[in-house]
């Protein structure tokens, strides 16, 4: 998307907030109390995720809250599951993602439209006790590799008729970003994998129940802005007063590894080739994989307005393997921050989610906090 037209979406979500500043909060619709107090509910962290903060929160909180003081708006621009944008919902939150997955996601525990959470309960206990005999796409294109046909037939089913349901009118968006964040975590609570779509194991278990469960969603500000953009574009047309980064660290790229929840969220159907059933995913490649890290990072940091930027990056420029290896040296880091503003740098031991290949000791997560001139 041009930067003419980012600006013109942050425009016209900037007024539509603005139209409900009598309160900074969701108003949640409940038409059925008893209902809403017997189900099970799932949180934004009941997810398994290449580089996720969760463990990291504290951390996080406590460097950002003593170094960057009181501020209004938080900024999580490769916000991947949202967990770090979780820990400052009292903030006007920025949410962005490159993958449409993870956007849809952020919607169900960001957005700012009113849902019925009654109306949700209803479709998940549905799509619970719904059986499903007939192929659709999933089946035909997963079956018994990274689920059994019983559970793609069924993940197929639920998928189709949200899409139906929204279309119908049934379901405003923001009950459809939750219906699909529900099937999303469903399907990653059971899926036959390491965490990830790489790959399947070829002898897993293929029998566990599909379950969806209800998502536990917080206070909702009226004025979040969430995004599915490439995040230096995107840079360009917003401010904040914390802008927070956690790039990717190394080649691996996120669309390979979740290509399948990014299938089952776009919906679109389309062809997967090869043994772990991928579609094409050239759109949503990142430079931040690549050798071109550097010069991305540093159009980045020189675009950005904000009163703070915080990186999150670890210390494997020179531990891992080619592909485990960090593509931003410390050197360039600092380079670049230093030409913004005054660096500090905070340090943790962490042994990050990884692909299961990798044991490297002494990895530590650092936090960069660049005071911007």
């Amino acid at each position: 998307m041009s930067v003419q037209s980012l600006e013109r979406q942050k425009n016209i979500r900037i007024k539509s907030a603005g139209a409900k500043t009598y309160s900074s909060t969701l108003r949640l619709i409940v038409d059925n109390k008893e209902l809403v107090d017997n189900v099970d509910y799932f949180s934004i962290n009941n997810r398994r995720y290449l580089g996720n903060k969760y463990k990291l929160n504290q951390f996080i909180k406590s460097v950002i809250d003593k170094e960057c003081g009181n501020f209004r708006t938080f900024a999580d621009l490769f916000a991947g599951t949202g967990a770090v944008a979780s820990i400052f919902q009292d903030k006007h939150l920025i949410v962005n993602d490159i993958l449409y997955s993870n956007y849809v996601c952020h919607q169900t525990w960001f957005g700012t439209e009113d849902y019925s959470l009654s109306k949700v309960i209803c479709y998940i206990n549905k799509y619970n006790e719904s059986s499903v005999s007939s192929d659709n796409y999933m089946s035909k294109n997963y079956a018994d590799t990274y689920f059994s046909k019983k559970n793609c037939r069924k993940i197929g089913y639920i998928r189709e008729d949200i899409e139906k349901q929204f279309k119908n009118g049934l379901l405003n968006q923001r009950e459809k970003y939750i219906l699909i964040t529900s099937l999303l975590y469903a399907m990653d609570k059971i899926a036959n994998t390491c965490g990830h779509y790489d790959a399947y194991r070829k002898n897993g278990d293929l029998d566990k129940k599909l379950e969806l469960l209800v998502p536990q969603i917080e206070a909702t500000n009226y004025q979040n802005e969430i995004y599915n953009e490439d995040i230096n574009n995107l840079v360009k047309v917003i401010s904040a007063d914390v802008v927070y980064l956690d790039p990717p660290y190394n080649s691996r790229q996120y669309c390979d590894a979740y290509h399948l929840l990014e299938n089952v969220a776009c919906w679109k159907k389309p062809e997967v080739i090869g043994v772990a059933k991928k579609m094409d995913r050239a759109s949503l490649k990142s430079e931040y994989c690549t050798i071109n890290a550097t010069e991305a990072f540093r159009d980045l940091i020189s675009n950005i307005k904000a009163k703070y930027i915080v990186l999150s990056y670890n210390n494997m420029a020179e531990k891992g393997n080619d592909r485990s290896n960090a593509k931003l040296s410390d050197i360039d880091i600092m380079n670049i921050l230093e030409a913004k503003g005054i660096v500090k740098i905070f340090s943790q031991d962490y042994k990050a989610f990884s692909t299961g290949k990798s044991n490297i000791e002494e990895n530590a997560e650092r936090l960069f906090v660049c005071k911007c001139f």
